[in-house]
C-alpha cells in the first residue's frame, strides 16, 4: 500500500535531464541545448521592448527552452534558436516603430544557416533572405542618422555572416607544386544567396550619408578591417568583387583608417611575394590601390615611394603575375605619371625581374615597359637607356616571334621614337646588330619586315651615323667569322693529332707463340 502511494508521487529528476533544459548553453555536449548570440531570438521577437536594454548590456545571456529543432543554423558558433519566424514588414510598419523593427530584423539575420545541404532549413533560409532584402531597402531609403545601437548591430550582423570558416578547406594544405591559380576552377560559395545580400547591405550602409563615420569607426575598427582583408583570398570572384568595392568605400569614408589599410595591404603583398606566392585577391587589391595612387598629393611622400620599391616592383617576380599584371602595370604607371623621376627606378626594377625563359611573361613586360616609357622624360631615359636597350636587343633576337614583334612595336610609339632618335648615337650601336641579324636570319616574315622598317627609320634619321655603325658591325662580323674559322681549324687540327696518336699508340700484334 505504502509502495503504491509512493509510486504515484512525482520522482525527482536527475540533473542530466531536466537540468539540461533549464541551463541550456552551460555545457556544449548537451544534445538538446540551443543557444544564440548575446540574446535569444525568441526573447527579442516575443518582447521587442527588451531589445533596447539588451543592447546596453551585450554580455547578458538568455536561455532557450524546449529547443528541439530539426535543422539548426549556426550563429557565432552557437546553434540557431527554435523560433525563426518572419517579422512584420518594415514597409507597412508605422514610422515610430520602424527603428526598433529594423534592429530586431538585423538581430534576426545574425543566424547563419548551413548551405552545404540544400534541403535543410529551406523555409528559414527564405525568411532570412527576404528579411535581408528588406534591410537593404531600409538602409537605402533612410532619412535620419543611424543611432549607435543600429550601427553596432549592423556591424555585428555583418561580422557574423561574413567572417566565417572557409569552405572547402584552405589551400594551405595543398603542396605548392600542385597549385596553379590559372588552371584551377574558382570555388563558388554555396551560401552566396545570403552572402550577396549581406555584402550589398553593408556596401549601402557604408555609402549611406546617414552613417556617421565618427560613430561607425568605433565598430569598423582595425580588427574588423584585418578580417575583411583576409576575405580577399576567397576563391569566389563574386565575393572579391564586392570586397573590392566595399574596401574602397571604407578607405574613402574613414580617413583615420587610411594609413592602416595601406599598411595591411602591404603586408599581404609581402607575404605573397616572399612566402606563399598564393593569393586569390591580388588583382582586386591592386585595383583599389590604383585608385588610391591616383589621388596621392604631390610631392609624393617617402612612404609611397617605398611602397613602389618594396611591394609593387617585386610583384613582378611571382610566376602567376599574369593574374594581376594589368592592375599592377596601371599602379606602376600611375607612379611615373605622378613623379617622372621615378621612371629610372621603375625601369631598372623591371630589368631586375625580367623573365629569361617565360616568353608570355616577357611580352607582358614589354607592354608595361612601353607604358612607362611613354611617361618618361629625356633626363630619366638617359640614365637607364644603355642597360634597357641591351635587354631590348636580346628581345629583338628572340626566337619567339611574339617577343621580337612586341619589342619592334616600341618604334610605333611616337614619344618613344623621339627619345630613341635623340639618343641614337648611344642606342644604334647597341641594337643595330640585332636588327641586321633579324633582316637576314629570323624565321618569321613579320619580324623580318618590322626589322627592315626600324632599320629604315635609323637610316633616314642619321645616314652618316647609320653607315658608321653598319661598317663597324660588318667589321665585327668579319672578325667574328675569321675567329670562328680559326677556332674550327684549331679544333680540327687537335682532332687529327688525337686521332694519329691513337693509331700510333696501339700495341703491335705479338707473333704467334711457337709450340715446342
Amino acid at each position: 500500500m505504502i509502495k503504491q502511494i509512493l509510486g504515484r508521487l512525482p520522482k525527482k529528476e536527475k540533473p542530466g535531464k531536466s537540468g539540461e533544459k533549464d541551463l541550456a548553453g552551460v555545457g556544449s555536449s548537451l544534445p538538446d541545448a540551443r543557444t544564440t548570440t548575446d540574446l535569444t531570438m525568441s526573447s527579442r521577437i516575443a518582447n521587442p521592448n527588451n531589445y533596447t536594454a539588451a543592447v546596453t548590456n551585450p554580455g547578458q545571456n538568455y536561455t532557450v527552452k524546449n529547443a528541439h529543432h530539426g535543422g539548426a543554423g549556426v550563429s557565432n558558433g552557437f546553434l540557431a534558436p527554435p523560433v525563426f519566424e518572419a517579422l512584420p514588414s518594415l514597409r507597412d510598419a508605422p514610422a515610430p516603430e520602424k527603428p526598433s523593427l529594423f534592429l530586431r530584423k538585423v538581430v534576426m539575420c545574425c543566424v547563419v544557416f548551413d548551405f552545404t545541404d540544400p534541403t535543410k532549413d529551406v523555409k528559414e533560409k527564405e525568411i532570412k533572405r527576404q528579411t535581408l532584402l528588406e534591410l537593404v531597402d531600409y538602409v537605402t531609403s533612410a532619412t535620419g542618422k543611424f543611432p549607435e545601437p543600429a550601427v553596432q548591430e549592423v556591424i555585428k550582423m555583418v561580422s557574423t555572416n561574413l567572417f566565417r570558416v572557409p569552405n572547402p578547406a584552405p589551400r594551405e594544405n595543398k603542396p605548392l607544386e600542385s597549385f596553379d591559380m590559372e588552371e584551377e576552377e574558382p570555388v563558388m560559395d554555396p551560401a552566396w544567396p545570403h552572402l550577396q545580400i549581406v555584402y550589398e547591405l553593408f556596401l549601402r550602409f557604408v555609402q549611406s550619408p546617414e552613417t556617421d563615420a565618427k560613430l561607425a569607426k568605433r565598430y569598423v575598427d582595425h580588427g574588423f578591417i584585418i578580417k575583411l582583408l583576409d576575405l580577399f583570398d576567397s576563391e569566389d570572384p563574386r565575393e572579391r568583387e564586392y570586397l573590392k568595392t566595399i574596401l574602397h568605400r571604407i578607405y574613402g569614408k574613414f580617413m583615420v583608417h587610411r594609413p592602416f589599410i595601406r599598411k595591411a595591404i602591404n603586408n599581404i603583398f609581402y607575404r605573397f611575394i616572399f612566402e606563399t606566392e598564393k593569393h586569390n585577391g591580388i588583382a582586386e587589391l591592386l585595383e583599389i590601390l590604383g585608385s588610391i595612387i591616383n589621388g596621392f598629393a604631390l610631392p609624393l611622400k617617402e612612404e609611397h615611394k617605398l611602397f613602389l620599391v618594396r611591394a609593387l616592383i617585386p610583384l613582378h617576380k611571382p610566376k602567376c603575375v599574369s593574374m594581376y599584371h594589368q592592375q599592377l602595370s596601371y599602379c606602376v604607371t600611375q607612379f611615373v605619371e605622378k613623379d617622372c623621376k621615378l621612371a629610372d627606378t621603375v625601369i631598372r626594377g623591371l630589368l631586375k625581374y625580367w623573365p629569361i625563359t617565360n616568353s608570355a611573361k616577357e611580352v607582358m613586360f614589354l607592354g608595361e615597359l612601353e607604358e612607362v616609357l611613354e611617361a618618361t622624360q629625356p633626363a630619366e631615359f638617359q640614365r637607364c637607356m644603355v642597360s634597357l636597350f641591351r635587354q631590348i636587343a636580346r628581345c629583338l633576337n628572340s626566337s619567339h616571334f611574339q617577343v621580337a614583334e612586341r619589342a619592334l612595336f616600341l618604334w610605333n610609339n611616337d614619344h618613344i621614337e623621339v627619345l630613341i632618335k635623340q639618343n641614337s648615337k648611344v642606342i644604334l650601336p647597341i641594337i643595330l646588330p640585332a636588327i641586321e641579324r633579324n633582316t637576314k636570319e629570323h624565321w618569321n616574315q613579320a619580324v623580318q619586315s618590322l626589322s627592315l622598317n626600324v632599320r629604315k627609320i635609323f637610316m633616314d634619321h642619321d645616314p652618316v651615323l647609320f653607315e658608321e655603325c653598319l661598317k663597324k658591325f660588318e667589321e665585327d662580323e668579319a672578325k667574328e667569322t675569321a675567329l670562328r674559322s680559326k677556332r674550327e681549324a684549331t679544333w680540327k687540327r687537335l682532332e687529327e693529332i688525337a686521332s694519329s696518336k691513337t693509331i700510333s699508340s696501339e700495341p703491335a700484334v705479338p707473333p704467334e707463340a711457337t709450340v715446342h
